[in-house]
This record gives structure tokens, C-alpha cells and sequence, in this order.
């Protein structure tokens, strides 16, 4: 039955193989379980936003749980999707402020009963009403289009910016580099029990790797989640004069690693925040522009990541992304699903090119996390141990983005007018830390630097009108909220 529905040998995979490079895609995610009810709650920095920490952590799992279910069922591709990073500190610091001074005014003003509304209700309906509009795009077909208007020269630098922005984000998760306003800086305390993990599990998992080991990537990240208990457990017998020094007593493998005796848990209830969004203030006004930036996040960050994965699995056919529209589409009912729970805008995961390293090639690597994610819910304690302690699974993203380079090869490099654009996707993805931020700056360039050359045949109307809107998003949107 798997083999006919998901055409396993077609794809030259196994149902072994699926369910590993499923684990895998689990186990480089499961961060998000934790972090992003961490994100809405405040709790991470040390304020409420009114949002309950349970009932979001309850509404990450189901709505990533639809969401890749629909991705692996409908679309059959091998990616994970989850409530993105990105959106939810949007969603807190931008979204939340912005509701609240507008319950501020009205309630000034008469127009607005302050105990009849919230600032996190008006942002979970201003998550739900984008959902719908990501909805309404996927099904006329315009964010199809939008992929069928990208050239094949920057599809591959959107691979390649992807990959470089995964290994960024799995030095910093590590602890080796930090972004900040300043730029990046590298940590040179490599005695760190943190970085210590970190190289532990990046050598193994490219020894394993390099000896073509099955399951590499997850026998590296449980190798690493091996060593940082049996770290934790020798520091804790270790004398104050390690125990208390600045680098011990300041790595997270002291502050946040815990390792758990407790297998089982009761999932937290998602009644708090089911449903009780604010579709009414979220159509005011003043929440249009943050609509309009979901909008825009969700749209290329999904279609960054989709065209940066399956261009790395090889699943492209003559150029093309078979099934793209229901593709777009899990993340559209994601969003909508997750609003309605209580949690920010779905997105795909840039961490699936793990699975896909691992071999995922078709929906059952998604169904696989799909389920994954269910079960969390009842092995929290378990998964806590691994989202909590991001060092131990950060080697499997450095390991994979060095695979994505690979992509480079298939850059029209002898066309400028190709290499150029192609070029700002690459550095712009990672230094902006945006996915969407760095494939505007390619789209922006593509169509002036094609006409500059003499090249405008080959730019398609759509890429034209794509610039002008990304221009004009910045200037008169992004610019104004942030």
C-alpha cells in the first residue's frame, strides 16, 4: 500500500529509509515545540503577552501535525512544517504592540471595550485572515506562478543561500557564532561545554557521513544527546572550581539541559486559546499592514524552502516542481488551523534538507513527522530533553548545509546577468537572516540587471510585476512596522 501510494521505488527509497530521514526531520524541529510557546507566552523574555505556555505548545504540535499530514498525503513531499521563526517574534513584538495601542484608542475613544478583546486574540485573527489569503493565492494559482517564473539559475541559489542560512543558524544554536547588531562574532571559548557537544557530535556525524554510515545525521544527534548527559553527569560531581567557573556556570549545557528520568506526560489542554481569536479588530485598519507582511513572509518562505529542498532531493522534472499548488496549500490550511488553536503563521522548515539528506524522497517522511509530532504530545518530557539543548542537534544543520552547496554546480555562472541576482539570494538569505528578505533582493535585481544586459526575453511579466511589488512592500509596508 505505501509503495503504490507514495511510489517508493520510483523515488529509489524505502519505507526504512522514509521513516529514518522522518525521525530525523522530528529531531532537528523539535526545538519549536518548546521555543515557540516560550516566543507567544513572553515567558522567554520574561514578560506575559496573556498567551497560555500550554495551550500553545498543545497548538504547535496539532498544527504542525496538519499541516506535514497534509504535505506528505496531498503534496507527497518530504518536508516538515511547523510554526516559523521569524513570524512569531513578529508576532510578539511587533503585532502584540500594535493591537494594544489600537485597544488603547478605541478604549479612549468609546469604540472599544477593553475587557471584550486582547491584544494576542486581535493577533491570532490577524494570523487566521492571512492564513486565508494564503488560501485564496494557492488556489487561483498565483503563488504557482510565482514559482514557475523563477529561473532555474536562482532556484539553485536559493538551495545554496538556504543551506549556508541553515549551517548560520546551527553555529548559532551551538553557541559558536553570535548574530547581533555589530555582525557576527565567533565564540573563541572552544573549552565550552557547549561547544564541546557541538564538535563532538559535527565530527562524528561527518565521520559517519563520509563512511556512507545509514543514519548518519540521527545516530549523530543521539550520539551528541549521549555525550552531553554523560558531560552533565561528570560536571555534576566535578569540584566547585569547575562547576562555578564563568564557562561552565554560563553554557546552557548547565542552565537549560536537563535530562529526563520521565517518559510520559498528560499533554497540556489547548481550550485557552482555541478559537478565541479576534477576526473583527484584526480587519480594522490599522492591522492591514501587518496582514500584508504575514502575507509576504509566509509566501517566500514557503516557496524558498520548497524550491531550496526539492531542488536538493532532485524531485525538480524538466525544471519544474510537480504538485506545487498542494504544496503551498498544507501551509495555508496550517495557518489557518494553527490560528484557530491558538498559535502563530505555519511555515515549511528549512530543517527537512536533514530528512532529505537522510534520504526522504516522498510524503512518508512528512507523514512520519506528522506523527511524530502527535506522540510529543504524549512523550514531552522526552523531547523536551532534545529541543531544550539546541547544541546537540546544531551539528546536523552545519552537516547540511554543506551538502546544499553542492547545488552551486548548476548556476548559469558565465551569464551575468544570471550570476548577479542569483548571487544576492545566496548572501542575502543568511546575512539578512530572512529567507523572504534575500529572495526579494534576488527578485528586485533579476529583472533590471536582464534589461541592462539586453536580456529582457527572458524575463517573464510576472518576475517585472513581482520587483515592483517587492519594492514598493519595502518602501511603504516593511519600513514603517519594522
Amino acid at each position: 500500500m505505501l509503495e503504490r501510494f507514495f511510489q517508493l521505488q520510483r523515488h529509489g527509497t524505502t519505507v526504512r529509509t522514509e521513516l529514518l530521514a522522518g525521525l530525523t526531520t522530528f529531531l532537528t524541529m523539535a526545538y519549536i515545540i518548546f521555543l515557540q510557546p516560550s516566543i507567544l507566552s513572553g515567558r522567554l523574555f520574561g514578560m506575559s503577552t496573556g498567551l497560555d505556555f500550554g495551550a500553545v505548545m498543545t497548538a504547535t504540535c496539532l498544527s504542525a501535525a496538519v499541516a506535514t499530514a497534509i504535505m506528505g498525503l496531498y503534496a507527497r513531499y518530504p518536508i516538515g512544517q511547523a510554526p516559523g521563526m521569524g513570524e512569531n517574534f513578529f508576532f510578539v513584538f511587533s503585532v502584540l504592540p500594535a493591537a494594544g495601542a489600537m485597544i488603547a484608542a478605541g478604549a479612549a475613544s468609546g469604540r472599544i471595550d477593553p475587557a471584550a478583546t486582547s491584544p494576542w486574540q486581535i493577533a491570532l485573527g490577524v494570523v487566521f485572515i492571512s492564513g486565508l489569503l494564503f488560501m485564496l493565492l494557492t488556489l487561483f494559482g498565483v503563488r504557482e506562478m510565482v514559482y514557475q517564473a523563477i529561473s532555474p539559475s536562482m532556484r539553485n541559489a536559493i538551495a545554496i543561500g538556504i543551506g549556508l542560512f541553515i549551517a548560520l543558524i546551527g553555529m548559532r544554536n551551538a553557541g559558536l557564532v553570535a548574530v547581533g547588531d555589530d555582525g557576527l562574532k565567533i565564540n573563541p571559548h572552544f573549552a565550552s561545554p557547549d561547544l564541546v557537544v557541538f564538535f563532538f557530535g559535527l565530527f562524528l556525524t561527518a565521520a559517519l557521513f563520509a563512511r556512507r554510515v545509514s543514519g548518519a545525521i540521527v545516530l549523530g544527534i543521539l550520539g551528541a544527546m549521549l555525550f552531553a548527559v554523560l558531560l552533565k553527569l561528570s560536571l555534576a560531581h566535578a569540584g566547585p572550581a569547575i562547576t562555578e567557573s564563568p564557562l561552565v556556570a554560563g553554557s546552557r549545557l548547565a542552565k537549560d539541559f536537563a535530562p529526563s528520568w520521565q517518559v510520559v506526560s498528560a499533554p497540556p489542554s489547548v481550550w485557552p486559546t482555541f478559537l478565541k481569536m479576534d477576526l473583527v479588530h484584526a480587519l480594522s485598519w490599522p492591522m492591514m499592514p501587518f496582514i500584508l507582511i504575514f502575507l509576504f513572509m509566509d509566501v517566500f518562505d514557503t516557496l524558498g524552502t520548497l524550491i531550496g529542498v526539492s531542488e536538493q532531493a532532485g524531485l525538480t522534472v524538466d525544471g519544474n516542481l510537480p504538485r506545487v499548488r498542494q504544496a503551498m496549500m498544507s501551509d495555508a490550511v496550517g495557518t489557518v488551523a494553527g490560528a484557530a488553536l491558538g498559535t502563530s503563521t505555519v511555515t515549511s522548515f528549512i530543517e527537512s534538507a536533514a530528512g532529505v539528506e537522510q534520504g526522504g524522497r516522498t510524503g512518508l517522511t512528512a507523514c512520519t513527522v506528522a506523527v511524530l509530532f502527535i506522540v510529543a504530545l504524549l512523550f514531552g518530557p522526552l523531547v523536551a530533553m532534545v529541543g531544550c539543548y539546541p547544541p546537540a542537534s546544531a551539528p546536523a544543520l552545519v552537516v547540511v548545509g554543506a551538502m546544499m552547496l553542492r547545488n552551486a554546480t548548476r548556476i548559469d555562472w558565465a551569464n551575468y546577468a544570471e550570476a548577479l541576482p542569483s548571487f544576492l539570494i545566496i548572501v542575502g538569505i543568511p546575512f539578512t537572516y530572512s529567507i523572504a528578505d534575500g529572495l526579494a533582493l534576488g527578485l528586485i535585481a533579476y529583472p533590471i540587471v536582464k534589461a541592462a544586459a539586453g536580456q529582457r526575453r527572458d524575463v517573464r511579466g510576472l518576475m517585472v510585476l513581482l520587483a515592483l511589488i517587492m519594492v514598493a512592500y519595502f518602501v511603504f509596508v516593511r519600513s514603517r512596522t519594522g
